[in-house]
């Protein structure tokens, strides 16, 4: 997908990612958890990056835009999901990230764009992802798309040490 947003900003384009990109996208991603105020969460390498994208056994995918000169102005990763009551799969969006001087120009449309066409053409049920309550422009920028925040739902999750309890099934 090629989209130039306006006659005075530079054109980008939004391709799936390759493994050469996952040193940017983790650059992306650094960006994307200082925004969220979480770095001290992350610990991604472009390495596990890459196996996991682009491994034996894929884990999720991902597009990135990037603008005439070939610098990383966003990305998008998801993975596929299934939905019991439709009996389809869906796509569930991990992550959707502009770097700033990028917004308003029409990239985090175009990426998320190409992740909901994929789920079109893939016969998915579903196109989700989470915002954080606080993130104000981002729930407005989705609603502008037509998607509905479910205020009812709860993300539950577990990990670190409790993860780790599940080593071993109860009773064995």
């Amino acid at each position: 997908m090629t989209a130039t947003p306006a006659s005075t900003a530079p054109s980008f384009v939004v391709r799936a990612a390759a493994p050469d990109d996952c040193d940017a996208i983790v650059a992306l991603i650094r960006g994307l958890a200082d925004y969220e105020h979480l770095t001290h969460l992350l610990e991604v390498t472009p390495a596990a990056l890459r196996e996991h994208l682009f491994g034996a056994r894929p884990f999720a995918e991902a597009a990135i835009a990037r603008d005439a000169d070939g610098g990383a102005l966003g990305f998008a990763l998801w993975f596929h999901n299934y939905s019991t009551f439709l009996g389809k799969p869906g796509v569930y969006l991990e992550d959707l990230y502009v770097v700033p001087e990028a917004r308003g120009r029409g990239v985090g449309q175009a990426l998320i764009g190409h992740v909901g066409a994929l789920a079109v053409a893939r016969g998915c049920g579903r196109f989700e992802w989470s915002v954080l309550d606080w993130n104000e422009s981002a729930i407005g920028f989705y609603e502008s798309l037509g998607a509905t925040v479910l205020p009812e739902w709860r993300i539950v999750r577990v990990s670190g040490a409790a993860l780790e309890s599940f080593r071993r099934a109860p009773g064995e």
